[in-house]
């Protein structure tokens, strides 16, 4: 099944760049661009890409601005936007997964980084690089806590899916968690949603804030 993408960066050398980069993808195929937030709402609503690779800073509508007006939208309910940007500080990160989207990834990635997280966005999972994951337990670390992990978070888990909580804090992915948990992809993925569901979290940025103050994870580990 060929993944339809639309592209968003306000350069015209970088959506080149990433056309060409994606275009070694047989699955992949890139289906529109824009050069701003505006015009990025208009090609989700008039093509519908599975993904959309948006940037951050951008004239006229910002990515993250257009971001939360493309996940608002019921016209663009199959729509998953992947941040791709050459920032990694706090406010752009915790802007963009504020807004929805489902990925975030840096602009200095490998052609295959990026075509792996087009088809891991496409298949309904949340991406984080590892590096944005570290991120938001080091912002979380300096918030004021009690002291004590607070294990009742997990009290609705079981201790499967409390492995599946700690793995999804250190940034696995949910192919990644199988490999790691010897079972199957399907299985892995039921996991996480059933975690998803019993946690009340929205997404995977979310989990990881549950994980760090379960003291499941450690800031430096």
């Amino acid at each position: 099944m060929t993944i339809r993408v639309a592209i968003c960066d306000d350069q015209a050398l970088v959506r080149d760049g990433l056309r060409v980069q994606l275009g070694y993808a047989d699955d992949i195929e890139v289906v529109g661009e824009a050069s701003n937030g505006e015009q990025a709402v208009i090609l989700a609503r008039r093509v519908g890409p599975a993904v959309l690779l948006m940037d951050v800073r951008m004239p006229r509508l910002d990515g993250i601005a257009a971001t939360r007006l493309i996940v608002a939208d019921p016209a663009c309910a199959g729509v998953r936007v992947l941040i791709l940007t050459t920032f990694e500080v706090d406010e752009t990160v915790f802007a963009a997964l504020a807004a929805g989207a489902s990925g975030f990834l840096l602009k200095d990635a490998t052609p295959e980084e990026i075509i792996h997280a087009v088809r891991v966005v496409a298949a309904g999972e949340s991406l984080l690089a590892p590096s944005v994951t570290s991120l938001l337990v080091r912002e979380y670390a300096r918030r004021p806590t009690s002291g004590r992990p607070r294990r009742d978070l997990l009290a609705a888990l079981t201790e499967r899916e409390t492995e599946v909580l700690t793995l999804i804090a250190q940034g696995f992915s949910n192919a990644e968690i199988a490999d790691q948990l010897i079972i199957s992809p399907a299985t892995a993925k039921t996991h996480v949603s059933r975690v998803l569901a019993k946690l009340g979290a929205r997404d995977r940025a979310q989990l990881v804030v549950v994980a760090y103050e379960a003291g499941l994870v450690v800031p430096g580990t």
